[in-house]
């Protein structure tokens, strides 16, 4: 990897990812390499600006939060092809990121900067969703709003707290309408974002070497709604029904994209960009990072003895 210019994007917020984002801007500084800090948080979002003002695309974008860190620089990046390194620094579960003791900031980490200058490393790329929006008053004129970028999930929530907090979204997948599901939401995730939102609502574990897109409801109504899983290539069309005041807010990997009203319509399918991510670990492996992140057996007390 040629590592001649970087973005460094530490967490908004925690002190130790400004911490570290400054040793390692130093450390890279002194290799020559230019390096451009920003913050990234709920609310604030540095890669708009970025993008606009620097002369030239990043060789490398380096990481340094959590999960939700990361979500935000793929959705901007992906369609740039701008890979991605990320540490858990200061952030909360970490399924995207590395263990911040890669870094190993306290030993001097000039062995990582020439570890990806040889090429030691494996570049990894997620399957993104991409929502469009057709609006049911033809204000844009046949053509759609977006897209709208997602590494994890799209979801659907009622958008007036002070109503009943249930929705109607009727749900078509190539081109058969499949369901009217009444309750809290509709989560419309990848395999990266089925270990998120998707597992809270009770839908499946996917493995991220699969490519599907996997549609839960949230708290349905009835017993017949049901997660599911369809192929890459599906695409799934929501559209809120009911009353006018019965609004329905998108949901891009937890930050608000946009706000529909019953006649709108959002296509949901697969992104022609997908997130490249780096990955170091010599033999990564999902089921470790599953059982480590989710204590999977590691609240047994009595567990039975085993040969592994």
């Amino acid at each position: 990897m040629r590592l001649q210019r970087v973005w460094l994007i530490a967490r908004s917020g925690s002190q130790a990812a400004q911490r570290q984002a400054r040793i390692c801007s130093e450390d890279l500084r002194r290799q020559d390499v230019v390096v451009v800090t920003a913050s990234s948080g709920l609310a604030r979002d540095p890669f708009p600006g970025l993008l606009a003002t620097e002369p030239d695309l990043p060789d490398l974008a380096l990481v340094l939060g959590g999960d939700g860190t990361v979500l935000g620089a793929a959705r901007h990046l992906s369609p740039h092809g701008v890979p991605i390194l990320s540490f858990n620094v200061g952030g909360h579960l970490g399924f995207l990121t590395h263990d911040r003791r890669l870094l190993r900031l306290d030993a001097g980490s000039a062995g990582l900067w020439q570890r990806l200058r040889d090429d030691r490393f494996a570049l990894e790329r997620r399957m993104m969703l991409e929502a469009r929006i057709d609006r049911a008053d033809g204000v844009k004129t046949g053509q759609a709003e977006g897209p709208h970028l997602a590494l994890n999930d799209i979801y659907f929530r009622p958008g007036l707290d002070d109503l009943s907090s249930t929705c109607v979204l009727e749900l078509e997948i190539d081109g058969e309408v499949v369901d009217q599901l009444r309750g809290d939401g509709l989560i419309i995730a990848t395999p990266t974002g089925s270990t998120g939102y998707a597992m809270a609502a009770g839908g499946p574990i996917v493995h991220p070497g699969l490519e599907g897109i996997v549609v839960t409801p949230i708290c349905p109504m009835s017993l017949s709604s049901r997660a599911v899983v369809v192929p890459p290539r599906a695409q799934l069309s929501v559209w809120p029904l009911g009353a006018s005041s019965r609004r329905v807010k998108l949901w891009q990997d937890g930050a608000q994209a946009t706000t529909l009203e019953p006649g709108d319509r959002a296509v949901v399918q697969r992104s022609q960009h997908s997130a490249v991510l780096v990955a170091l670990e010599q033999s990564p492996s999902y089921y470790r990072t599953l059982t480590h992140k989710l204590h999977w057996a590691g609240s047994l007390i009595a567990a039975e003895p085993s040969h592994n």
